[in-house]
């Protein structure tokens, strides 16, 4: 089978277990504070493990795209080294909640693999949970039991809770697992050892292949563990080793999904892949990290300098390295990498291939921008490794250097130390970084407690934020965290009005009244399926029957600049073209911020346009349609846009400002109709990626206030130009008798400077037969004594050229070289002027036959000739 075939037969085998076929979650993570990135295919059903949320479905199946760079899963430094890991991947897997368990995961798995894929059951092992006393937990005999109905007993391996017990992150949804691991040696390296020995070994041909977690526990901050509401099962199948093993190849990287990637690389450096391992290592790295960097740009994350961007940004540089070192290839290379990787995921991931030339605009742009500054900072690199031979340690004050000077990554000057055996002072490293860092970052890290439940929902928490601003309601749990050394609480309603950050739009604030104490709620968020409310303090009664009551105000002028953001978004698509897309937004109760893909700069012409549009369609007063439950094959069969790295359900809201005009899948607060966001004015347009343009925007209040303010402006204007009925005219003249002046004052400085040349040369002398002129000079213009010193030059042979002057309240220096005197005689005009400015107390440089400086200190000067004096003597 190929790719495509494998990956169709674990979709079609699951969907006759009774099992829903779902889409992907967008592979960065929204509304989950403990994950940068999805890790793995369970993230987007965590709500449903911990019980927060009722499935629809209680068996799902998919193809997950993951990504494994930061925190606990982390495969990043083995990517390429070997043949098994990779950054981004796909993980299939099938999921039951509260439905079947142990048993049928593992009927299942063995049956899919043995009978579907047709593996040899002779070449597979499985591992199960030894147990763990820290936790006090036994061994999973049940699971062993289980498997040996399938398989021989001397197959099924106990194996630790480092392999063998599950756990997404730090906290969270937990459980012993069994994996399914598949000998790929031959027949006679098989021979020679059992395979068994090789399990968990990191043995490239005995890898693990399907790992089958029973999601059983939630694994508290005090490190507790606890029984979930339900027990689930969890498995995932790394799809590529997947296909190394049905393809019989003895790489990820040999099977389809990876050689026509690896073939244009080869191609594109004039190397043959296979004749050398560090050269085949960066082809590898190459093929691996377009796949990341391209998926999470697709999915809304671009390169940048903070979390989840500097991650993607990092992995970009070091596949541009490897190729810059490795191949030779020292110009953008990996954009053109993009097209076929869309090609080969056009039916799987169809986002990818929707924004083709943004993603390869961006990685373009990246790949441009890293390259300027790659060749010094390795050349720096080299520097200092010749001359500190003797340190086995790269010191960890340098490596930052190479991060902050030239955007270096940590790991990436730790694989090139690695390479010519050095380590690198991890401590140093995060020394330097703390001091760059805002003094108070530690105080800024939130410390969370765990949930206190105080009555048992049955249902996730109800949002009636679209009808209500103000309801009734109780406390059913809540959570102590540490902000900024402050004490905060997170509370959770039975039902709110409060509407949570999502979307782009800021959460509520407001107030919560427990009988006769009033909390403010200075903002909401969404965690999960959770609708939390942020406070500073507890309420003395938090049994007592809430009134939740939003800031109506702020509320409105949000969902003013939401809808706003509707509108905008269909003008751009009507002026620009269809190309234009959602990138991101800022929706709060001052302005709003649109980022959208478009690659070039917008015009004048066209800024007005698309503000006309918008008051146009404000004024034309459109009533809302907000439906709330479409199913989403109907919303865009309606043609509702969906954005791009957002995860919708079955069911979607759809927000419709004129069938024919706006219609969008949201589920922000909106107006009821377009007349109430009164005025719209763009105030800025400005680009903030590689094909990314940002519009920001005010409306209504703000927007009056805005153009009163520059009316009155204008008006004060035309009375300091005194022409109040026509201020660009008056400019223009004010402007035309400026030039005039500026142009009279040129003339002035020439003849100043033919003048003083003629007395310069007065003031010529002999030095070992060089003509020295040292001098201060009564002119006083930069542009005026660079001519000067030219003209001067070109006149007098031999000549060596000193002089300062004064330039309003600081000091200058000129210093001018024949070349007979730079060439013969190795005078250095740059040096001089470098030397002799420290009288001045400034500095300086330049070529050496012309350099200038400056100072802070006039009184010098005289002494800065005299010390010139010393370098022609």
């Amino acid at each position: 089978m190929n790719a495509s075939q494998i990956r169709q037969a674990f979709f079609d085998f699951f969907e006759k277990k009774g099992h829903k076929i779902v889409p992907s979650a967008p592979m960065v993570v929204k509304n989950d504070p403990t994950l940068m990135f999805t890790n793995a295919g369970m993230n987007q059903f965590k709500a449903f493990f911990l019980g927060e949320t009722e499935p629809k479905n209680t068996r799902v199946a998919n193809s997950q795209k993951c990504l494994r760079v930061s925190g606990k899963h982390n495969d990043l430094e083995e990517v390429g080294l070997d043949t098994y890991h990779h950054t981004m991947f796909e993980m299939l897997g099938n999921w039951s909640f509260g439905d079947y368990f142990k048993e049928e995961a593992i009927g299942y798995a063995w049956e899919l693999l043995t009978e579907v894929y047709q593996l040899p059951k002779d070449r597979l092992y499985i591992t199960v949970f030894e147990g763990d006393k820290s936790d006090n937990l036994p061994a999973d005999e049940e699971a062993a039991s289980m498997w040996k109905k399938h398989i021989s007993e001397d197959r099924v391996l106990y194996c630790s809770k480092k392999d063998n017990f599950w756990e997404m992150g730090e906290t969270g949804p937990c459980g012993p697992c069994s994996e399914i691991h598949v000998d790929l040696r031959t027949d006679e390296e098989r021979k020679k050892q059992d395979g068994k020995a090789l399990v968990n070994a990191d043995h490239p041909q005995v890898i693990e292949i399907w790992n089958l977690v029973f999601i059983q526990f939630n694994r508290k901050s005090d490190n507790s563990l606890v029984n979930l509401p339900a027990r689930h099962v969890d498995t995932g199948m790394g799809f590529e080793r997947l296909c190394m093993a049905m393809q019989g190849k003895l790489s990820n990287y040999d099977t389809d999904v990876f050689t026509t990637l690896i073939d244009v690389i080869s191609k594109k450096a004039k190397i043959a892949y296979g004749q050398n391992e560090s050269q085949d290592i960066a082809m590898r790295v190459m093929a691996d990290h377009i796949r990341a960097t391209a998926f999470a740009i697709a999915d809304g994350q671009l390169p940048s300098n903070v979390k989840a961007g500097y991650v993607i940004r990092r992995i970009l540089r070091r596949a541009i390295r490897y190729a810059y070192s490795y191949l030779d290839i020292k110009e953008p290379v990996m954009y053109a990498l993009v097209p076929i990787l869309c090609k080969q995921f056009a039916g799987v991931f169809p986002e990818l291939e929707k924004q083709e030339e943004l993603v390869s605009k961006v990685v373009f742009e990246e790949e441009q921008s890293f390259l300027r500054t790659l060749t010094a900072g390795i050349q720096r690199f080299n520097q200092y490794v010749e001359g500190n031979k003797s340190s086995d340690i790269v010191d960890g004050e340098f490596a930052f250097e190479l991060f902050d000077t030239f955007g270096f990554p940590l790991d990436l000057t730790a694989l090139m130390a690695r390479e010519i055996g050095k380590g690198i002072d991890q401590v140093g490293f995060d020394m330097a970084m703390a001091e760059q860092k805002n003094r108070s970052r530690k105080a800024t890290e939130m410390k969370t407690g765990d949930w206190v439940e105080l009555i048992p929902a049955k249902n996730p928490p109800v949002f009636v934020g679209y009808d209500n601003l103000e309801v009734k309601t109780r406390l059913l749990k809540y959570r102590k965290v540490e902000v900024k050394k402050k004490e905060q609480f997170q509370l959770v309603l039975e039902q709110t009005p409060f509407y949570p950050e999502g979307g782009g739009q800021v959460g509520d604030k407001g107030t919560l009244i427990f009988g006769s104490e009033t909390l403010k709620v200075i903002d909401t968020k969404k965690e999960n399926d959770l609708i939390i409310h942020y406070a500073n303090k507890f309420p003395t009664d938090p049994e007592a029957e809430v009134t939740a009551v939003i800031d109506a105000e702020k509320r409105q002028l949000s969902a003013s600049n939401h809808s706003a953001t509707h509108i905008l978004h269909a003008a751009l698509k009507q002026v620009l073209g269809d190309h234009v897309n959602q990138k991101g937004s800022l929706v709060n109760d001052k302005y709003l911020r649109f980022d959208f893909s478009h690659f070039s700069k917008i015009t004048e012409e066209e800024l007005a346009e698309i503000e006309s549009i918008v008051n146009t369609k404000i004024r034309e007063n459109i009533i809302l349609d907000e439906r709330r439950s479409v199913p989403i094959a109907e919303a865009k069969a309606m043609g509702a846009m969906a954005l791009f790295g957002e995860k919708y359900g079955d069911n979607v809201r759809m927000i419709t400002f004129d069938p024919q005009f706006s219609v969008e899948l949201c589920g922000g607060t909106h107006v009821k109709a377009t007349g109430e966001i009164g005025v719209f004015k763009i105030t800025v347009e400005t680009s903030v990626a590689a094909g990314i343009r940002r519009i920001e925007a005010v409306t209504g209040p703000q927007a009056q206030e805005l153009l009163f303010s520059r009316y009155q402006m204008i008006e004060e204007l035309g009375g300091l130009l005194k022409s109040p009925s026509d201020p660009i005219k008056g400019a223009n003249q004010l402007l035309a008798r400026l030039k005039a002046v500026e142009k009279e004052l040129e003339q002035a400085i020439k003849s100043q400077a033919g003048d003083e040349k003629e007395t310069l040369k007065g003031k010529i002398t002999q030095v070992n037969g060089v003509n020295v002129l040292i001098a201060e000079t009564s002119v006083n213009d930069a542009g005026a004594v660079k001519d000067l010193a030219f003209e001067l030059k070109e006149e007098v042979d031999n000549l060596y050229l000193v002089l300062g002057y004064k330039a309003g309240e600081k000091a200058m220096l000129t210093v001018m070289i024949s070349d007979i005197l730079v060439n013969e005689k190795g005078l250095h005009a740059g040096n001089i002027v470098r030397d002799i400015a420290k009288n001045i107390q400034g500095g300086g440089g330049g070529q050496p036959f012309f350099a200038t400086a400056g100072g802070k200190n006039p009184d010098g000067i005289q002494a800065a000739l005299e010390q010139a004096m010393t370098f022609v003597k």
